[in-house]
């Protein structure tokens, strides 16, 4: 038994961006929330966005408080401008961080306390949401983290060296907008990053003990189109067709995420960009995939289904577990980021069994979802074959 909802109305293809102005946006003045990077102002995607608001009489507010793992501290300064500025909707431009940061600022901006109250795991009160949250937009400008199509935002607590995903059904954005366009401005190591972390969720959610019909079906189409278009995106980033064709299969990875259930393989990553907040989640993903993977297929896990991953990804004629991993190794070796290393992002050795165990701690559902229990000794050795 499962259950599908998914809330949220979805606007996608080339140039949405400027049709905004024809949509009906759920307020009258949106706190529009932004990286505190470059992007979306060099590449001029603010101020077409400000365009659009002003031509549909919505004003704004602009929070551009948000690095590359939401911290909780940035959550709750972006949540205090929402009130002070009396916004009555949320609008994330950007990728994860400012998307899966506007969920939480929304929630933030109408209840009372500190996030940390809200949040039902580690250190975390676990009090009931008193409040419904203000309305969410979000308008990706990335293909990767899906967070367009889910109702949580992974934070960071650096206090406490937690990150945790913060959540509730009310959380769904009301409106997302996907334009391939704002992706293509993405730099070809970043797209990688990007469209792995969307192949992991597509995986994950297609090898999970909670899989499903519907998340199944999203999982295997978005991985075919990752196969086809990933490596193009990387290669030119201009190619608008692959550009569409990965801003599908990443909105297809937000859906198997509010559908089915992940693995603990983000449990491992999140933990490491817990405590080594400059490693971009994608990346974290790429440094433990191959030994992870290569854990469940020779303990013997689910053989069909990781021959139907090799398949979707365009190894046609596979026919045993270990050509998924034959394929995803010709993957990351043609999108460049096949040597990268857990010490270029300061990560050591000797931490590897703490964080082993921290992960464990830290996001402990997901490892129900994996095809065989993992022990603490097979995470610290999947850690250990993975680093270098």
């Amino acid at each position: 038994m499962f259950s599908f909802c998914i809330p949220t109305e979805f606007v996608f293809g080339v140039n949405a961006l400027k049709h905004v102005h024809e949509l009906k946006l759920p307020g009258s003045k949106a706190l529009i929330v932004i990286t505190n990077g470059k992007s979306v102002r060099v590449n001029g995607y603010l101020a077409e966005l400000e365009h659009q608001l002003t031509q549909s009489g919505i004003s704004f507010s602009v929070f551009d408080g948000i690095g590359p793992n939401p911290t909780k501290d940035s959550i709750m300064a972006g949540a205090a401008q929402a009130k002070k500025e009396a916004c009555d909707f949320v609008l994330a431009l950007g990728g994860g961080s400012p998307m899966d940061s506007a969920k939480v600022i929304a929630l933030m901006a109408t209840n009372p306390g500190d996030l940390w109250d809200y949040c039902i795991r580690g250190t975390g009160k676990g009090m009931p949401i008193q409040h419904k949250p203000l309305p969410i937009v979000c308008i990706t400008t990335t293909a990767g983290t899906g967070s367009e199509a889910d109702n949580s935002g992974m934070v960071n607590n650096i206090e406490t060296n937690e990150k945790y995903g913060i959540g509730h059904p009310s959380m769904f954005p009301t409106l997302s907008i996907v334009d391939p366009v704002l992706m293509t401005s993405v730099p070809p190591l970043q797209t990688a990053f990007q469209g792995l972390d969307t192949f992991y969720h597509l995986a994950e959610g297609y090898l999970s003990k909670k899989a499903n019909l519907f998340n199944e079906m999203f999982s295997i189409t978005g991985i075919e189109n990752v196969g086809k278009y990933l490596v193009r995106s990387v290669k030119d980033g201009k190619d608008l067709e692959a550009r569409e064709h990965m801003a599908f299969a990443n909105t297809l990875g937000g859906l198997v995420m509010s559908t089915g259930k992940l693995l603990s393989q983000h449990s491992l990553e999140h933990i490491l960009s817990a405590y080594h907040p400059n490693l971009p989640h994608g990346a974290g993903l790429i440094l433990i995939c191959r030994a992870y993977f290569a854990h469940f297929i020779h303990k013997g896990c689910c053989p069909d289904r990781f021959i139907r991953l090799a398949i979707a990804l365009g190894e046609k004629d596979a026919s045993k577990p270990e050509d998924f991993l034959e394929v995803l190794e010709k993957l990351l070796q043609n999108c460049g980021v096949a040597d990268i290393k857990m010490s270029d992002y300061g990560i050591t050795y000797e931490e590897l069994e703490h964080l082993a165990v921290e992960a464990r701690k830290v996001m402990a559902p997901l490892f129900e979802n994996d095809p065989s229990l993992l022990t603490p000794e097979d995470c610290i050795q999947i850690y250990q074959a993975s680093y270098s």
